[in-house]
């Protein structure tokens, strides 16, 4: 396992003490999302590839080139996960398999915030962050998880679609 050694100090807010660098890892995953956001919502490539996403045939009849709609977007979802990866480096060591765990976090915050929806993955995932923090204070962290696939199921089975998915 590598680790990358970076401290910028830390915070202290009474008796809570945060390390500059979590905050700033924080700042920036909140920047990210919300250029993400400003990107697909208000301008022209935005629009193409939310386009081919909800109806490829038809997005291509209108004279959006998928292809390269869909290159654009790969390039962009490669760009965000390096910036996560980059970012959680400063804090946790990491190897060349670290990212499954990471991976399947990602696909049950997608799933429960609903497919296609930003603003879905933000609550997802920030409620599932809330979980892991609020899990350990009441029952073992080995339960997290479990706490975490049982809300996951249970709102695939109240809510298919995820939270803010469309009906």
């Amino acid at each position: 396992p590598h680790n990358i050694d970076y401290s910028l100090g830390s915070l202290h807010l009474g008796p809570i003490i945060l390390p500059t660098t979590r905050l700033l890892a924080a700042l920036a995953a909140v920047l990210f999302t919300v250029l993400l956001y400003l990107f697909l919502y208000f301008t022209r490539p935005g629009k193409a590839i939310r386009a081919v996403a909800n109806n490829r045939t038809a997005a291509e009849l209108m004279g959006i080139p998928s292809a390269q709609v869909l290159a654009l977007s790969f390039g962009l979802g490669t760009m965000m996960a390096a910036v996560a990866g980059g970012l959680i480096a400063t804090f946790f060591p990491f190897t060349i398999l670290s990212g499954g765990t990471y991976e399947l976090k990602s696909f049950v915050i997608c799933v429960l915030g609903g497919l296609g929806h930003p603003l879905g993955a933000l609550v997802g995932g920030l409620a599932l962050g809330g979980l892991e923090g609020l899990i350990p204070t009441f029952m073992p962290v080995s339960w997290v998880p479990v706490v975490e696939f049982g809300l996951f199921v249970l709102v695939l089975l109240v809510r298919p679609s995820g939270l803010f998915g469309a009906k």
